[in-house]
């Protein structure tokens, strides 16, 4: 199985050392394109992956191919690349934000029949830790599914998803890291009121967040049972969700996960 990508950015770079580390695939079986050839030459040296001179060298040459570029380029380009694509029928894997499958079979013909495989991976995927939503279109089959399930978890997790639940799953993975970093530094500003230094006081409250979210994927019990451990009556940690549960924590984060998804099928429609 031969595998392209158009575009070598974080998620493509990521997708790339992740398949090769983990054996998921062999280097040479990895062709790469961009309109960056500097850092595609510098690239393809540090990985040893295969240079394409073009995007349609590219499709003639491989199985698969991974779309890993900005939706607005991707917008540019795929109309450029539909004969290739429809001469040489390669599986087509979107990693693009707000870009469905409707859209994208579109941009390569309304009566494509290419199988299409639409990804969204977060930014935790540049440390081996992504959390990936996987759906495909009636042409993709299941083993294509699995295969690029398979090539998404040498990166971390990935599940197949209905398409409908997309945007929920961009607010809840695909958003939340930037959440997540917001309440770190949250914890991390209230320790430095108290008198800890900054630095200190964010790697503290990392571990902590890190340590609490492995506990949850370990742990048949539910977060909020794992709140009511350590919680002593009458105690500090009580009282701290008191305090958060008066100022509505709860409703604030669903009421921005809810923005989110909003935006995020605001964007579809456009």
């Amino acid at each position: 199985m031969k595998v392209g990508f158009i575009g070598i950015g974080n998620m493509a770079n990521a997708i790339i050392k992740g398949m090769i580390e983990k054996k998921y695939m062999n280097s040479e079986e990895i062709y790469i394109s961009s309109r960056t050839k500097e850092k595609l030459t510098d690239f393809a040296s540090e990985t040893k992956t295969t240079i394409c001179s073009s995007n349609e060298e590219l499709i003639a040459s491989v199985d698969i191919v991974v779309l890993a570029v900005k939706p607005n380029v991707l917008a540019e380009i795929l109309p450029d690349l539909s004969s290739a694509i429809k001469k040489y029928q390669p599986l087509l894997v979107s990693i693009a934000a707000g870009t469905s499958l409707k859209k994208l079979s579109h941009l390569i013909g309304i009566n494509s029949t290419n199988p299409i495989i639409r990804v969204m991976p977060n930014l935790n995927s540049v440390i081996g830790e992504g959390m990936t939503a996987i759906c495909g279109n009636t042409f993709s089959s299941i083993e294509q599914i699995q295969y690029i399930i398979g090539m998404f978890k040498s990166i971390g997790e990935a599940i197949e998803l209905e398409e409908k639940d997309f945007s929920t799953f961009i607010a809840i993975a695909g958003s939340s890291p930037a959440y997540t970093f917001l309440f770190i530094d949250s914890l991390a500003r209230g320790a430095v009121k108290n008198g800890m230094p900054k630095k200190l006081a964010t790697k503290i409250a990392a571990q902590a967040v890190l340590g609490s979210a492995k506990l949850v994927l370990e742990s048949d019990q539910s977060p909020w049972n794992l709140i009511d451990q350590v919680s002593s009556p009458g105690g500090t940690t009580v009282a701290g969700i008191v305090a958060l549960e008066n100022e509505g924590f709860i409703s604030t984060v669903i009421k921005g996960v809810d923005a989110t998804i909003a935006k995020d099928r605001e964007l579809l429609n456009d």
